[in-house]
């Protein structure tokens, strides 16, 4: 399955029954799914197949879907009113011998108010089932344009993440292999370690002296850090490879990576593996704002 980021832009145009509509949507990033809908006023009758277009192909990310609607040719109707007509030819014929005037024309007749109606044209069941099936037609064409643009970015934050994983890694197996790790040099800081504390309590008992010898070196061991570390960058790498929604679980897997990281910080004893450390976190960081924007 393909990546996806919850950001993307789409437009469809069309025109059906003589009226010309268009469809735009924009998405951002989100929690959930938060699906905002306008549609031009009398096409209420829509929201529910048209919100459910989009509820059923997106997981994540705030949604702007808005309809628009307009006449490409005047949709009214001309009729005269008879009885106004009725009543004008009347009164002209009462006062046509009491004045001198040029008889009314035909337009003069039609321009006197209430004559001549205007009425918008209803639309019949057939046109509006035309109009309802090209309209949900262009959200489903706008909503695959959405799904590619979104693809798009997806795959483009996926090679990223790719890159912060790999060097995630890097850094793991760079504090793994530091010779601040070996038998040797842990040895050495554990007998000088051992050495301050003998200064600071000549008295100490031996056995409690043992004690502090197993906790300093407990506190020294990062093994278990490491083999999280490199277990959560396998899961990472499986989760991106797999796609589809996996921003919330990626973003839980960062806490880990996270969690990690800070307890491989406070356990080094080295200046170069505490570098090491920090490196890490910064990664970590980067990849945690990236993944903010996957659905």
């Amino acid at each position: 399955m393909a990546l996806y980021s919850m950001t993307g832009f789409a437009r469809r145009d069309g025109s059906v029954a003589g009226q010309r509509w268009s469809w735009e949507l924009r998405s951002v990033n989100g929690k959930g799914l938060d699906v905002r809908l306008r549609l031009p006023p009398g096409l209420d009758r829509l929201e529910i197949a048209s919100r459910k277009r989009l509820t059923d192909r997106l997981t994540r990310g705030n949604v702007q879907a808005t309809l628009t609607l307009a006449r490409e040719t005047a949709a009214t109707t001309l009729r005269i009113n008879e009885e106004v007509l009725a009543a004008v030819l009347a009164a002209m014929n009462r006062i046509a011998d009491k004045i001198d005037a040029t008889a009314p024309t035909l337009d003069g007749i039609l321009a006197i108010k209430g004559v001549l109606e205007t009425s918008e044209t209803e639309e019949d069941e057939e046109t509006r089932a035309a109009l309802d099936a090209a309209l949900l037609a262009g959200l489903d064409e706008a909503v695959a344009d959405l799904l590619a643009a979104r693809a798009g970015e997806g795959e483009a934050i996926g090679r990223v993440l790719f890159g912060q994983i790999d060097e995630i890694e890097r850094l793991t197996l760079a504090a793994e292999s530091h010779p601040a790790r070996t038998v040797e040099a842990i040895r050495a800081r554990l007998a000088a370690q051992v050495a301050e504390l003998m200064d600071a309590v000549p008295a100490l008992d031996p056995q409690r002296l043992a004690q502090e010898a197993v906790m300093i070196a407990t506190r020294a061991d990062i093994r278990e850090e490491l083999d999280r570390l490199k277990t959560h960058v396998s899961e990472a790498r499986k989760m991106l490879s797999g796609g589809g929604a996996i921003g919330r679980r990626l973003d839980f897997l960062t806490q880990e990576f996270n969690r990690e990281s800070n307890t491989l910080c406070s356990k080094a004893n080295d200046r170069e593996l505490t570098a090491i450390g920090l490196d890490l976190k910064a990664v970590v960081d980067q990849l945690r704002e990236q993944i903010q924007n996957i659905e």
